[in-house]
């Protein structure tokens, strides 16, 4: 199909056959797995899954390419097309059946983060997810404190999934050819919390609030959500930095002001 890829929509078409192969390898689908793939594109991954499993979900927001899928990789096995916007996609609605998804996919550089928020929303019905990001996201989603790349996303990711970067792409492996490096990572959902969070509504707030300006200590910017008292019953120093706290200690001073309020 001729189809030229969308800015708007971030379409950078993955075309490199060894890049696919490793992507498929790292994922080992099996028959009876429930995958779902954002952002299918032309169907380069799209059709080794439908080789390897008896079910695929894909989610396509150009309306133009989710008819081309259907018509062309339909006969190949189990697939269904949903024309939709993933950023506001229920994936619990596939879930139905009471098997978890493995979802996989090249995820749009422009809206990556509020992709990877809305999907973590819905991580109870998650096996695993592998996806294709720009490198720079990947490193700041698996960062740890006192690195440059830890920040918010870095925490929150890390609060819901155990996260491995599988290996960097060339951007010569897409069409067209993006001005940033890519790379694979892979996140597995925790069985059970790594820490104790009372209110997870509040556990974000507190988080996004801490790294909103960076080089606010923590008593000034959590200013009007937690006193410095507080903070320091919570075995956190105010005059610390966020960049510089692990997720225990974000859970202390979440559960400090769930406690307060």
């Amino acid at each position: 199909m001729n189809h030229r890829p969308r800015k708007r929509f971030g379409q950078n078409f993955l075309h490199d056959q060894n890049v696919i192969e490793r992507i498929v390898l790292a994922l080992a689908p099996q028959r009876e797995h429930h995958i779902v793939e954002i952002g299918p594109g032309k169907g380069a991954l799209t059709r080794p899954l439908l080789d390897r499993v008896d079910k695929l979900d894909v989610i396509e927001i150009d309306r133009d390419l989710a008819p081309h899928l259907e018509h062309e990789l339909g006969q190949f096995g189990r697939l269904r097309v949903h024309q939709a916007d993933a950023l506001t996609f229920d994936f619990r609605h596939l879930a139905r059946d009471g098997r978890k998804l493995r979802v996989v996919g090249n995820l749009p550089y422009n809206v990556s983060t509020p992709l990877l928020f809305h999907l973590l929303e819905q991580v109870d019905v998650v096996e695993d997810m592998h996806f294709m990001l720009q490198k720079e996201v990947v490193d700041r989603m698996a960062a740890a404190p006192n690195s440059d790349d830890y920040g918010r996303l870095s925490v929150m990711v890390q609060y819901f999934c155990k996260v491995e970067k599988l290996f960097t792409v060339k951007a010569g492996s897409f069409f067209p050819v993006p001005k940033v490096e890519s790379a694979v990572v892979r996140l597995i959902p925790h069985a059970q919390p790594i820490v104790t969070v009372d209110d997870p509504t509040m556990f974000a707030r507190v988080v996004g609030a801490a790294f909103a300006q960076r080089r606010k200590t923590l008593r000034n910017a959590l200013k009007g959500v937690l006193d410095q008292e507080r903070i320091v019953a919570a075995g956190v120093t105010p005059e610390a930095r966020a960049e510089t706290l692990g997720l225990q200690q974000f859970a202390a001073l979440s559960n400090a002001v769930a406690k307060a309020s």
